[in-house]
């Protein structure tokens, strides 16, 4: 299951990683989230040293969520050199979510 990080990390391993990070902004309320967190958690596995997965809870992350701007829940987005370089919304099938990563 990804980490979850708070603001205090995100610094450290989001923006300083030396590999590209996807970072799921999601609430514990939100189904869609619940959906795509087995997704995810695939993912990790599947791409172990070449992408890190984070988990950043809306409901207690404020700063994070009106500094990039997150208005729905799950929101993913990718961070590559420390900037953000593609944003997906909504519940997002594996497939999209692989496509988006062979972008980077």
């Amino acid at each position: 299951m990804a980490e979850r990080i708070t603001t205090a990390d995100f610094n450290g391993k989001v923006l300083n990683a030396d590999i590209p990070v996807l970072v799921d902004f999601y609430s514990d309320t939100c189904v869609p989230c619940k959906m795509l967190s087995p997704v995810l958690s695939q993912l990790e596995t599947e791409l172990d040293g070449k992408l890190h997965i984070y988990k950043v809870n809306v409901g207690y992350e404020q700063e994070l969520v009106d500094k990039y701007e997150v208005q729905a829940s799950p929101t993913l987005i990718f961070f590559k050199g420390g900037e953000e370089v593609s944003r997906l919304r909504g519940m997002t099938q594996k497939a999209k979510i692989i496509e988006e990563f062979e972008k980077l």
